[in-house]
C-alpha cells in the first residue's frame, strides 16, 4: 500500500512541475523577440520599413500639412486659335493659270513674298488698255493748257477752256483707275508687256493650307493659299451653360496643351465671354495668353481652369502625393516598434484636388482627420515602389 501512495504523489509532483514550466518558456520567448528586435504584428499591406541606410538613399523628408489658398475652378476643354486678322485666304484677282509654286503646308513666310505665279491672257489687254489712255492722257493735257492759254489771250470762248478741262480730268481719272486695276492683278504699271503676275502673302506667318498645283486653272474666289501669323494666339474654351454665371471677364485661365506629355502649365486671362449658345449647350469664351510662344500651334487641343475663386485648403508639394493605379495615396509616419534606427510608414488613400505653385489640395480620409500627422513630403515615390515590390515577392 505505501509503495501506491509513494507512486502517485510523485506523479502528481512532476504534473505540476510541468505546467508551471509551459508558461515560463511562453513568457521567456515573448520577452526575447523584442531582443532579437522582430516584431510580433504581422505586416501589414499600406506599411513599410526603412532602415537609416534606405532613408537616407531614398532622400525622405518629412513635414506636415500647410493651409494655401488655392483657386477653386471650372475644369474645361478648348483649342488654340488666332484672331480674324491672323488668318488670310490668298486668292488670284484675276484667276488664270498657276504656271509656279513652290510652297508646302508649314512653309514660314514674310509679307509681300511670291506665292505662286498666275498666267493669263487678258493680262495683255489690262496693260494696252493702260498704255493707250495714258498716251490719250497726255493728248488731252497739251489741249488743256493750249486751250487755257487761248482762253486767258481771250481769243477762244470760255466753254472750249472748259470742255478741255473736264476731258482732261476725266482721262486722268481713267488712267489711274487702270493703273490701280494693273496693280491690283500684280502687273507692272507701264514698261514692257507681261503674261504672268506674282500673288503675294499680305502678312508674315505659315502656310496653313496649299489648295492649287501647277497647271491647275483657277478664278477670282478660290482660295489657293491660307496664311495664319501665331503671335497673337488665344485660348478658345468651350463652357457648358450652366456654368456661365461664374465665369467673368479677366479671370485667369490655366491651361496644358493636349499634345504635352510633361504637362506644363500656361496662364491667360478671359477677355470675351460669348453671347450664344451652341448645340452642344456650350459658349465659347476666349481668353489672351500672359506669354505669347512662337511654338504654338493654332488648332491645338487644351486642357483648362478658370479660376472662379481662391479658398483656403489642405496642400502638400506635389511630390508627396503619389498615384497608384486610378488612386492617390500620401505616406504618413507610424511609431511601430522596430530596429534601431529604422522607421515605418503607411500608405493613405487621398483625393487629389487642385495643383498650384508645386503644391496639390487634397482630401484625407474621415478616419485619418485630427491625428497629428507627418508627412513624406520626398522620397514618397520611393516608399512606394518598396511597399509594392515587397507586395509582389510575397
Amino acid at each position: 500500500m505505501k509503495p501506491i501512495l509513494l507512486y502517485c504523489l510523485l506523479l502528481g509532483v512532476l504534473l505540476g512541475c510541468g505546467k508551471n514550466e509551459a508558461p515560463a518558456e511562453a513568457a521567456e520567448t515573448t520577452e526575447a523577440s523584442p531582443a532579437t528586435g522582430a516584431t510580433s504584428e504581422a505586416a501589414t499591406p499600406d506599411q513599410v520599413t526603412l532602415t537609416a541606410a534606405e532613408q537616407q538613399m531614398g532622400g525622405l523628408r518629412l513635414d506636415s500639412l500647410t493651409n494655401r489658398p488655392m483657386s477653386g475652378g471650372l475644369k474645361v476643354n478648348g483649342v488654340l486659335d488666332v484672331p480674324p486678322e491672323n488668318l488670310t485666304s490668298v486668292s488670284a484677282p484675276l484667276g488664270g493659270f498657276v504656271q509656279h509654286t513652290e510652297l508646302l503646308q508649314g512653309t514660314k513666310v514674310r509679307a509681300g513674298e511670291v506665292l505662286a505665279v498666275i498666267r493669263n491672257p487678258d493680262f495683255v489687254q489690262l496693260q494696252q488698255d493702260y498704255l493707250e489712255t495714258r498716251s490719250q492722257l497726255k493728248f488731252a493735257k497739251a489741249e488743256y493748257e493750249r486751250q487755257g492759254e487761248l482762253y486767258r489771250q481771250e481769243v477762244a470762248p470760255q466753254k472750249n477752256y472748259q470742255r478741255a478741262q473736264a476731258e482732261y480730268e476725266a482721262m486722268k481719272v481713267k488712267t489711274n483707275a487702270q493703273a490701280a486695276r494693273l496693280r491690283f492683278a500684280g502687273l507692272p504699271v507701264g514698261g514692257a508687256m507681261v503674261t504672268t503676275a506674282a500673288v503675294r502673302t499680305p502678312q508674315s506667318g505659315f502656310v496653313k493650307a496649299v489648295n492649287v498645283s501647277v497647271g491647275q486653272s483657277v478664278t477670282p474666289t478660290d482660295v489657293l493659299f491660307e496664311i495664319v501669323n501665331p503671335e497673337h494666339l488665344h485660348v478658345e474654351l468651350m463652357v457648358f451653360e450652366k456654368d456661365i454665371p461664374q465665369v467673368k471677364v479677366r479671370q485667369l485661365v490655366r491651361f496644358a496643351l493636349g499634345n504635352d506629355s510633361v504637362g506644363r502649365e500656361r496662364t491667360a486671362r478671359i477677355y470675351l465671354i460669348g453671347k450664344t449658345i451652341s448645340n452642344e449647350r456650350t459658349v465659347r469664351v476666349h481668353a489672351h495668353l500672359d506669354n505669347e510662344d512662337e511654338q504654338l500651334l493654332p488648332g491645338t487641343f487644351v486642357r483648362a481652369v478658370i479660376e472662379t475663386n481662391r479658398v483656403t485648403v489642405p496642400t502638400l508639394p506635389e511630390k508627396a502625393v503619389v498615384q497608384y493605379g486610378a488612386q492617390a495615396y500620401v505616406f504618413v509616419a507610424t511609431n511601430a516598434a522596430g530596429p534601431p534606427g529604422s522607421a515605418s510608414y503607411r500608405m493613405v488613400p487621398v483625393r487629389r484636388g487642385v495643383s498650384e505653385d508645386g503644391y496639390t489640395e487634397f482630401q484625407l480620409p474621415a478616419a485619418e482627420l485630427g491625428k497629428p500627422l507627418r508627412f513624406v513630403v520626398e522620397g514618397a515615390y520611393s516608399l512606394l515602389s518598396k511597399l509594392k515590390n515587397a507586395e509582389e515577392e510575397e
